[in-house]
């Protein structure tokens, strides 16, 4: 099974932070690859109650299919490689390790129903500290701008994280995931 833990630190960005840091990292415009989420829960939001997400993920090509769930510690994500493109809206969970998982949560994977896509343009670098992630995301209407910080260690990330913030006098904003973002904007829009 394919499976990691994810200790991840976020925070919202304005478009001129975005464009702080990105200058100050040194990425270029062809270090920023396209990624499509492509998000789906119940009728009655039964992922989301359990704090957990399911997406599929087409980047270069590939289509990994992810169930993330709440852990002690970040989120536990779920794994799952699909040989080819899906037909996104009318999608069937496949038997495997992410099927085995939502039976496990009490969903049937039957029950799942498209919800809509998310598209980030994201660069990643690699830091002694951490993997710094910066995204240009866009949904619904909506465009927005974050910095992820993935780490090993969850108490030395969320100081290197707030360090790193005050250092370009970045205020901490609370960061919801972009499912989180993406579901609000849709109950908005309907």
């Amino acid at each position: 099974m394919s499976q990691e833990l994810e200790i991840e630190f976020k925070n919202m960005l304005t478009k001129e932070e975005f464009e702080q840091l990105k200058s100050y990292y040194q990425f270029t415009q062809d270090q920023f690859v396209a990624q499509h989420n492509h998000y789906y829960d119940t009728a009655a939001f039964s992922l989301k109650e359990k704090g957990a997400a399911l997406r599929i993920r087409e980047k270069q090509g590939r289509h990994v299919l992810t169930l993330k769930e709440p852990a002690p510690v970040g989120l536990t994500e779920t794994h799952q490689t699909l040989p080819s493109k899906p037909d996104f809206e009318h999608f069937h969970i496949p038997k495997g390790h992410v099927f085995d998982r939502l039976q496990d949560l009490g969903i049937e994977p039957g029950d799942l129903g498209y919800f809509g896509t998310l598209t980030t343009d994201r660069a990643e670098k690699k830091l002694p500290e951490g993997l710094i992630v910066l995204d240009h995301s866009r949904y619904l209407q909506v465009e927005d701008y974050e910095i992820e910080f993935e780490v090993a260690d969850y108490e030395q990330g969320k100081l290197d994280f707030a360090k790193l913030l005050k250092t370009f006098g970045i205020p901490k904003r609370d960061t919801k995931n972009k499912i989180v973002r993406f579901y609000e904007q849709k109950v908005k829009n309907n």
